[in-house]
């Protein structure tokens, strides 16, 4: 009776040698424990008239074939398309749940009804044909490898006059439920004072970028005023912050454009963790080595609205842009 496993290479050595001894494919598969018909159909589609059956030509052939079967969705011949679209994205540092998610939510023409999955994308990124077209460094953190990392750098505690705490926060905000709530963050680069100041829109996930040339809170307060006066006085109802120095001076935006701000805990700045996503895609910009000072505000703004075009899974794959559009 026939095993359900597959032939493996030492049979196929046995059947070279009981094929050259002469024996018959019935009194091999005796031998093997295997119905004749498994001998049989091994034997015909690895050998022909001018080839006789091959132990090592064999096991090649079986290789061959099951890379082929096991190929996948985005090495596919028929799905050249979608892999030249994603691999388009890709290479406009979009993520690959933003590109899954956009050929779902808003399928671009051409490409209707035809999907797959972030895990795919991944997939396709290390362990694919994509890994020789050499796109990680298109992702978010740039790794050649996929892991998880868990370290977070403490920050010391300070004192912030009148400062109020984030558990003392609107449940407006908390909910999301309007738009204006917006948190703020520093992001610093090695061995060099020029910082980025950021600020993050909790509903509608748009950004605003502002180059400075130190971490000083007057630096910080002016770069937050600019933003502010970026956008109509509405869109403007709260800002979250860290305990940094550079927001020592939180009431001067708080006495000018009558915008209250709140303070999260020590060390858990997952509590405005929008802008904490926003800054790793920030990263894939401007690295921690990047020297800010051979970049010019005219870059600091074309990555802004970079940022600010990118589709949201958050936004139903709509850009920041097209959602804030709506309240302007």
């Amino acid at each position: 009776m026939s095993k359900i496993s597959k032939i493996t290479y030492y049979e196929r050595e046995q059947i070279e040698l009981y094929l050259k001894m002469g024996k018959s494919r019935r009194w091999i598969g005796r031998r093997l424990c295997r119905g004749h018909t498994d001998i049989s159909r091994e034997v015909k589609r690895n050998s022909d008239a001018y080839l006789p059956y091959r132990a090592v030509h064999a096991q090649r052939l079986h290789d061959a074939r099951q890379r082929k079967k096991n190929k996948k969705k985005l090495e596919k011949f028929e799905y050249a398309k979608l892999r030249e679209y994603v691999v388009n994205k890709l290479n406009q540092n979009c993520s690959p749940d933003q590109i899954a998610g956009r050929l779902k939510d808003q399928p671009p023409p051409g490409l209707n009804g035809t999907t797959v999955s972030h895990e795919s994308i991944y997939q396709y990124i290390y362990n694919g044909e994509g890994r020789f077209e050499y796109l990680y460094p298109h992702l978010r953190t740039k790794r050649s490898k996929r892991q998880r990392r868990f370290d977070r750098k403490k920050h010391n505690k300070i004192n912030i006059p009148e400062r109020i705490s984030i558990h003392l926060r609107p449940a407006e905000i908390n909910e999301k439920s309007r738009v204006g709530d917006w948190e703020t963050d520093s992001m610093i680069f090695s061995k060099q004072k020029n910082t980025l100041s950021v600020q993050y829109e909790r509903k509608t996930m748009l950004c605003r970028l502002r180059k400075l040339k130190n971490k000083e809170a007057g630096e910080t307060e002016q770069a937050i005023a600019q933003s502010v006066e970026s956008l109509p006085n509405e869109l403007w109802q709260s800002i979250t912050r860290d305990n940094g120095l550079e927001n020592a001076k939180h009431l001067n935006t708080l006495n000018t454009f009558n915008v209250q701000s709140y303070f999260c805990d020590a060390y858990a700045s997952w509590q405005k963790g929008g802008i904490e996503n926003l800054n790793k895609l920030i990263r894939q910009y401007l690295p921690r080595k990047t020297d800010m000072s051979k970049i010019s505000h005219d870059e600091i703004y074309a990555i802004q609205e970079q940022l600010n075009n990118r589709p949201r899974k958050s936004l139903n794959y709509l850009t920041p842009n097209e959602v804030i559009a709506k309240y302007i």
